[in-house]
This record gives structure tokens, sequence and C-alpha cells, in this order.
């Protein structure tokens, strides 16, 4: 589902993409609650509402997932779907840095390999094309900042979601009042096919965060960790559905990436599955 979102946002893409955020927004609070309701969630809920330092950190990464919503939509309203499946490429390999920098954490052989990569990709990219590829740094960064907020509050991933849109429904609701009163809104003018596809902005947000936190459950890391890379895989292949133009130095770099991801998966699956080191019991 992913994979596949620029789908979605190509078949609103008439809608300004302020518009399509404001929808994302309003719409996942309602299909969220019902989620929530089944699944018998709402504790959590209440407990990062009534806790200040929990609401204080969630305020933050709703900042930035709302920052990396909107840099997406607008991306691939401007046909730049190959920008967006860069930044979700690399966006593991920023984790890792985040990791390096600032929690004291070792990257191993495998690891920098990758790193080395992609690195060599984007400067291709940025020097081929003249401008650093922004878009992809920001998709990837914005989100790397998000998950090292969101380690901070033990909440699970619906119910954060859910308290994410919830603080930032206010500034959508709005938005969405200004624009309707400049007459400037698509939602409810006449296009009952648009204002529909609209509203499914809500289902299209969170159905996909409610899979993986049931397979999160269930499945290792290392196999988690490996599926990450299938959703800018198949936002690269809908770049090349939708005709988007794939330059000399967008193939080096995306060859780049794909090697780094193959040294990066190899290392998880290697990491995940190395015996622990057995322990010699005790003489007597």
């Amino acid at each position: 589902m992913w994979g596949f979102l620029p789908v979605y946002f190509k078949t609103v893409g008439s809608v300004d993409p302020m518009e399509v955020l404001v929808h994302r927004i309003i719409w996942a609070v309602p299909f969220g609650a019902v989620i929530l309701a089944f699944r018998r969630q709402w504790p959590e809920v209440w407990r990062a509402l009534t806790h200040r330092q929990m609401l204080g950190w969630l305020s933050l990464s709703a900042l930035f997932i709302g920052l990396n919503w909107f840099v997406y939509i607008w991306a691939i309203q401007d046909e730049r779907i190959f920008e967006t499946s860069l930044g979700y490429y690399i966006n593991p390999l920023t984790h890792m840095l985040v990791g390096v920098l600032f929690f004291g954490e070792r990257l191993r052989r495998y690891q920098m390999v990758a790193v080395a990569l992609a690195t060599i990709g984007v400067l291709v990219l940025t020097i081929s094309g003249g401008q650093v590829p922004w878009i992809a740094l920001s998709l990837a960064i914005s989100f790397t900042v998000y998950a090292v907020i969101r380690k901070k509050v033990v909440i699970g991933g619906m119910p954060g979601l859910f308290v994410e849109t919830v603080l930032l429904l206010p500034f959508a609701l709005a938005w969405f009042v200004y624009i309707n009163s400049v007459g400037q809104t698509v939602f409810g003018a006449g296009d009952t096919g648009m204002t529909f596809w609209l509203v499914m902005a809500g289902p299209v947000t969170a159905l996909p965060l409610l899979c993986f936190a049931l397979a999160a459950r269930r499945l290792p890391l290392t196999t988690i960790g490996f599926m990450q890379f299938l959703a800018p895989t198949l936002q690269f292949m809908t770049g090349i559905y939708y005709g988007e133009q794939l330059t000399t130095a967008h193939w080096i770099c995306f060859a780049c990436i794909w090697t780094a991801v193959l040294f990066f998966s190899y290392d998880a699956i290697r990491a995940g599955t190395k015996k622990p080191p057995q322990v010699k019991p005790a003489r007597a």
C-alpha cells in the first residue's frame, strides 16, 4: 500500500497539495478512531493526551510527519516520484547515521559499505543535476527525525498516529475553512468522485500503518527491515509507469542505492542469524 501510494496522489493530482494534506489529516481522525475502538486501544490515547511530556514529544513528531506528508504529496504531483523513491531508499541509512552520531552506535563493515555507496549515489545525482536532491533528503531526514522522536514515546503505532493527527486537526480545519471561504476548495464543490477520493485519504493513511503494526509483532526485525525496501521499489516502478524521465545520473544513483540495499540487507540477515556466544558453565 505504501509502495502504490503515488497512484492515489496522482488520482487527486488536480487538487492543491495543501488541501490534500488537510484532508489526509481530517479523515485520518475518524477512520483511526474506528480502528482504535476495534483494537481497544483508547487507554493508550488517553494516557498520551494526559501525560504532559508524552504529549510534548508527540506534538513535535506531528510537526515532522506533517512536513513529510506535504513534501511527499507535492513531489508526487510535481512528477518527482523517483526522488521520493530515493528518499525512502536512503531512509534506513540515515537511521544508521543518526545512531552513530547521536547514540554512540558503531557501524559494522557491511553497513559502512552501504552508507558509502548511498553517499556516492546522491553525490552523482547532485553533481550531474547541478542541485542537491532536496526532496529525497527532506523525506529521509524528516522521517528519520520523526522515528527518533517516536522512540522516546512508549505508545503503539495507531494510537500514536491518532494523537498526532488530532494535534494537527485544528490547523487542518482552520486551513479548510479559509480555502472554503475564498472558494478555492475542491471538496464538495460538485465533483462527487473527487470528494470521495479526498475522504479516502483517511484509510489510505491509516491502513498501511495498521498492517505494519500488526506485522511488527509477528515477524522478525530482519524481515521487517528488508520489507521496508519494498515501498520505494514499488514507488520507483510507478514512476516508470507514469513516464517520468530517468537520466544516466539517475541510473547510476539508483544502481549505487540498490547495491547499498543488498549490503544492508545481507548485514541485517547475517546479524539476525548469528548465534550468541555460549557461556561455559562454571566449575563446581
